[in-house]
Parts: C-alpha cells; structure tokens; sequence
C-alpha cells in the first residue's frame, strides 16, 4: 500500500511517499546523529495511491488529527548546488560576484500514519 502524504516543512508544503529520500532544511545545525527519528506532525493530507484506492485521501482543517510522517536520518549535513549572487551598477564600474551553497539534511521517509 504505498501512501503520500503533504507536510508542512520549514514554511512551506511538501508532497513525501513512503520510502522517498528526501532534503529538509539543516535539522539540529548539523548535530543530528545518523538513524535518529523526526517526526513530522503538521500533516495537511495523508492519500493513497493504490488503483483500488480510487484516489481518495484525507484532508485536514488546516492539520489532520493524528497523523504523523516519521522519518530517519540519513546524512545530518549535506551542501546544495552552488548558487552564485552577481550585483551589477550601470556606469559606475561596481560588480560583485559571491556564491552561497545552502546546507541541507537528508532525511528517508519510514512511515505515514493517518
């Protein structure tokens, strides 16, 4: 029965299965040990994706009740692509160039619940 499941992560939605690696924003600054489990509690639709399922799902107001995501810790700190700032002024000779990679933790979902 494989299921999803839309969470609310760092201010924003985000669509998870089961199973799924996923990046969340730095958890625990990087500290976090590998194999430790996160609780997602801000569920806003748990739904299944089963053909016998006929694509029902649940939907929350604006959160379900008792529904969770668990996940594990894979990797407590990895870099993102390398994003790169440049600040140009027209007719002044003025431009800079700086670069920014976000950090991130990758994360395995193990468990929808709801």
């Amino acid at each position: 029965m494989a299921q999803y499941a839309i969470i609310e992560e760092s201010g924003g939605q985000r669509k998870v299965l089961a199973d799924e690696t996923i990046l969340i924003d730095l958890y625990k600054g990087g500290e976090a040990s590998e194999g430790e489990a996160i609780t997602f509690d801000r569920v806003l639709l748990v739904g299944d994706t089963a053909a016998d399922a006929s694509g029902k799902a649940n939907i929350g107001l604006p959160y379900l009740a008792g529904a969770s995501v668990t996940a594990e810790v894979v990797e407590p700190m990895t870099k993102g692509d390398k994003l790169y700032i440049h600040k140009f002024r027209a007719k002044k000779g003025y431009r800079r160039k700086t670069g920014h990679r976000q950090r991130y933790t990758t994360v395995k979902i193990t468990a929808i619940t709801g």
